[in-house]
């Protein structure tokens, strides 16, 4: 059966996550992380990551909004920063405003233009993920943003890859699922669908029962392998 539907992972992504941190450390009123931003934001995301994967084993779910902070304070505190209220409050700001990576409106439009589903399907709340799309400006290249939210527990639990059918009426050998997290294209990979992992950072493969079907540097080739 050929490719019917997207599906991108947001966080990491479409959008960068370390453009919060970056930006924060070019303003003249937060430059105190000028020279450790990037342990700040590799920090910051991973105990975002970490702290959502111990609450859904733990099945203490919260919105990924108090995740996000959670993860900032630890990050701030390890990297010196603790009590700095105007720079946790900026980065903050800036995480709602994060910028998607270059190639990605022109991917997604190719997607669309060529009758394909696209979507969001993530950890962020509703809200969170609103912002994000708009501040890069491709609300009209995606179908719609599935969050975690409406079952209520983070991924990689199946009932997140569930929505996807549901919302879609595919089956799961029909979707090309794209994420640059290896632990969530290995699991949804063991779900069933046909899998993209962006290894940005070309990073190690996961040590994990199941493996990508294929792995990118960037998002331009995704038109390509959906059958564009």
């Amino acid at each position: 059966m050929p490719i019917t539907t997207c599906i991108f992972d947001a966080y990491g992504t479409l959008f960068d996550v370390a453009s919060a941190a970056r930006q924060a450390a070019s303003e003249p009123d937060t430059a105190a992380i000028k020279d450790d931003w990037m342990q700040l934001a590799e920090h910051w995301r991973l105990k975002q990551l970490q702290y959502s994967w111990i609450r859904a084993v733990a099945g203490a779910h919260c919105d990924f909004w108090r995740v996000t902070q959670d993860g900032l304070d630890w990050a701030l505190e390890k990297t010196g920063h603790h009590g700095d209220s105007a720079l946790r409050e900026r980065l903050l700001q800036l995480y709602w405003e994060l910028g998607a990576y270059p190639e990605v409106p022109q991917m997604l439009q190719t997607l669309k233009d060529g009758g394909l589903n696209t979507g969001i399907l993530s950890n962020g709340s509703p809200a969170m993920l609103a912002g994000a799309v708009k501040s890069a400006g491709i609300e009209g290249t995606l179908d719609i943003s599935l969050s975690v939210e409406s079952v209520g527990i983070f991924k990689p639990d199946a009932r997140v890859y569930d929505l996807v059918g549901a919302h879609f009426d595919c089956a799961a050998h029909e979707v090309l699922f794209v994420s640059s997290n290896g632990w969530d294209v290995a699991a949804a990979t063991g779900y069933g669908f046909e899998t993209v992992w962006v290894n940005r950072a070309r990073e190690p493969m996961d040590r994990l029962p199941w493996t990508p079907k294929t792995v990118l540097s960037d998002l331009t080739g995704i038109p390509g392998l959906a059958g564009l």
